[in-house]
Parts: structure tokens; sequence; C-alpha cells
């Protein structure tokens, strides 16, 4: 399935990439092989995404709950991690693409900490498509340490508490700058938002599907964009006759 032309993609797309386990699971291979192949879903997402012209692109890549898989699992998605942000530094800068990192990366270990500020900063100047990669992630962390933020710019006298606006808290969050989401994918599915961006998607339309993300295509996304394109957007408001 093509992407109509009276189709245009959402300006921000977030992503749940879910499934990679149970897409292994269902053909005798190691959940490892799974997220390998989630991987490839990814770097074939995200090349279409840029050809469609979306701005943002954000994707949940490891949440603060993922620590407590097995210790295997976890190894092996830091290993896959670190080849990732090392690639991902050449594909940054052929493609114009500027990469953020939304978490707590404190967690993870100095060398991949250090390979995640390098790909930041190498790309910070690029103007194509916004990628996002929460790592290390959860939104209920996210508000807490935007809250703390807040407390302490109100204790040094930057900030009175009369002069905290929504947009104003929005610039404490780790997606400043970004505008929210318009479109929430989740794979392979489970209809639950899991602790990712609760502030930024108040608005966002969902699109759920049965599709594990392995096995997520460029015509899959093409139908969620076809999906997304027919809601009605109001904001809350009564949309008038």
């Amino acid at each position: 399935m093509a992407l109509s032309q009276n189709s245009p993609p959402p300006r921000h797309i977030a992503i749940i990439m879910d499934g990679n386990g149970r897409w292994a699971k269902q053909r005798g291979l190691p959940r490892t092989a799974g997220h390998a192949a989630g991987a490839e879903a990814f770097r074939r997402i995200a090349n279409y995404c840029r050809t469609l012209g979306v701005e943002y692109l954000t994707v949940y890549a490891f949440s603060t709950e993922n620590w407590k898989r097995s210790p295997d699992e976890v190894d092996a998605l830091m290993k896959l991690f670190r080849r990732y942000t090392k690639t991902c530094i050449r594909t940054a800068r052929d493609n114009n693409m500027k990469v953020r990192v939304l978490g707590d990366p404190t967690a993870l270990a100095d060398d991949l900490q250090e390979s995640l500020k390098k790909l930041v900063e190498s790309s910070k100047d690029n103007t194509g498509l916004n990628f996002q990669i929460a790592i290390n992630y959860g939104s209920r962390d996210e508000i807490v340490r935007a809250i703390r933020k807040v407390a302490a710019d109100c204790v040094d006298g930057q900030l009175k508490p009369e002069e905290i606006t929504e947009e104003r808290f929005s610039g404490y969050l780790d997606t400043a700058e970004v505008p929210d989401p318009d479109l929430l994918i989740r794979t392979s599915g489970e209809q639950r938002l899991s602790n990712y961006l609760l502030w930024q998607l108040a608005y966002t339309e969902f699109y759920f599907t049965e599709v594990p993300w392995p096995a997520f295509t460029k015509e899959e996304l093409a139908k969620a964009i076809e999906k997304y394109n027919k809601r009605d957007r109001r904001y809350g408001g009564v949309k008038e006759e």
C-alpha cells in the first residue's frame, strides 16, 4: 500500500516498537534475534519517514522498567545500542539527521553515554529529520526530573510560581523544542502507553496494530498514516456544522 497524494504525513510520529521478543519466539529464535530484526525495521521505517517528509520521529528504545529483564537480554540490548550509536553518527551526517536523546543517561555504561553525547553533538546542526531516541526513559521519571529543575529555579529566584505555565513547564522536559507527536503507533497488539510521553501525548492520535515491530513495513506505516488522516482532530473543541 503506497501513501496517496491526498494523505500527507504527520509532522511528528512517535512509535512504541513492541513485539521483538514475540516475533522471535514465533520463529523459534532467541529474543536477541528479535531485537536485531527490530533494529533493521527501525532503519527501514526511519528512511521511509525521511522520504515522506516527516519532520520528527521519536522511538521508545529502552524504558526505565526494561532493566527488570534478564541480564542476558539487557546486555544484548546494550551491545545493540553501542553498535547503533557508532553507525548512526555516519548515518546522521549522510542524511542530514538531527539526533536527540530522551531519558536519563546516567544509568548507562560510561562508554555508551559518551557515544550518545558524540552522536547528539555531531548532529546538532543538521536540518533534516529530527530523530529522538528514548533510552532509559520513563515519562514519570522525566516529569519528576523536570519538576526538580523547576523547583531549583524557583529556589534560586530565576522563576516565580505564578510564571509556571504549560508551555514553560514543557521547556523543562526532555522534549523541549520538540513539538508534541501528532500520531502514536504501537505495534504487536498491546493498547497502552507503558509510561511513554504521557505529557506530550495529550492530543495525539493513537494507532494500534497487531503486527510485531520486526514485521512492520513501509506499507504498514502508510496504513497508519491513512488512518490518521481520516481522524477529526478537534483538540477538545466542537466542530462547527
